[in-house]
């Protein structure tokens, strides 16, 4: 049996002001399991079970192996069951982008145990399901592109509307310090994690559950050329701007990036 480690954060740990400024305005399968009814946000660890499927996905030699090498930073079994993956699922990836990280694992999965895997990079032209049908919305490390043109609340509503009621809006994001204005960290890669929350919430969701399964206290954020600087993308020149050889070994030595994990839920509609 595998161990996850998850840990679920009260929402009033969120006590600090939100400082951000810039505008935020700029069909499943019958047999599908019904998603878990829950309301509110978790304070309890996830009710897990090992998913042979999920986990033959992940470690699948069909997956590149430049994606596998990164498991250890991005732990995909652990986040995609903190998120509520399971079988037979209507999966959308919004910007899963050429390399396809996630989609490497998702489709197929989705393909293996009846679900379906939809990649999405223009929301607001098309979700590419039908309203109310999709069981997962999962959006990786995008917000802070997103901030910086006026796209976030615009593919909030749209992922609401694609979301069944209790669907999931699964988040990972590189993480920037709290109190900072988004309009200045966004450039460098990283966002408040309460940014994210506010705009998710003003989009009509319920945060359910943070985790710190993607955290890395050896990112401090202060990177040359910004997260960028770091794994996987390693950039080492720009701009006039070249790294020492020992500049490079310590941005290496630090991972990946600080990033939050969120999960989020449309709510059910009253009984």
């Amino acid at each position: 049996m595998r161990t996850l480690a998850f840990i679920a954060l009260a929402g009033a740990a969120l006590g600090s002001p939100l400082v951000a400024t810039a505008a935020l305005a700029q069909a499943a399968p019958s047999e599908a399991t019904a998603l878990p009814r829950r309301q509110g946000l978790s304070m309890e660890m996830p009710a897990l079970s090992e998913d042979a499927a999920l986990q033959a996905a992940v470690a699948s030699t069909a997956r590149p192996e430049a994606d596998r090498a990164r498991d250890g930073d991005r732990h995909p079994f652990e986040t995609l069951t903190f998120w509520g993956l399971q079988p037979g699922l209507t999966v959308v990836e919004i910007e899963p982008g050429a390399a396809g990280w996630w989609r490497n694992i998702l489709e197929p999965y989705a393909a293996a145990t009846g679900g379906r895997y939809v990649p999405v990079s223009r929301p607001t032209e098309s979700m590419g399901v039908a309203d109310g049908t999709a069981d997962m919305v999962v959006v990786a490390r995008a917000f802070h592109n997103w901030s910086r043109d006026g796209r976030a609340e615009p593919y909030l509503a749209a992922f609401f509307t694609a979301l069944k009621p209790g669907g999931v809006l699964a988040v990972e994001q590189h993480r920037a310090v709290e109190g900072l204005n988004v309009a200045e960290t966004a450039p460098n890669g990283y966002v408040p994690e309460s940014w994210v929350i506010h705009a998710a919430r003003r989009a009509g969701f319920e945060l359910e559950a943070r985790s710190e399964l993607n955290a890395n206290p050896k990112d401090d954020r202060d990177h040359p050329f910004g997260v960028w600087s770091l794994k996987p993308t390693r950039t080492s020149e720009r701009a006039g701007r070249t790294l020492t050889p020992d500049e490079r070994a310590a941005l290496d030595a630090i991972g990946e990036s600080d990033r939050m994990t969120l999960r989020f839920r449309k709510p059910y509609a009253a009984d």
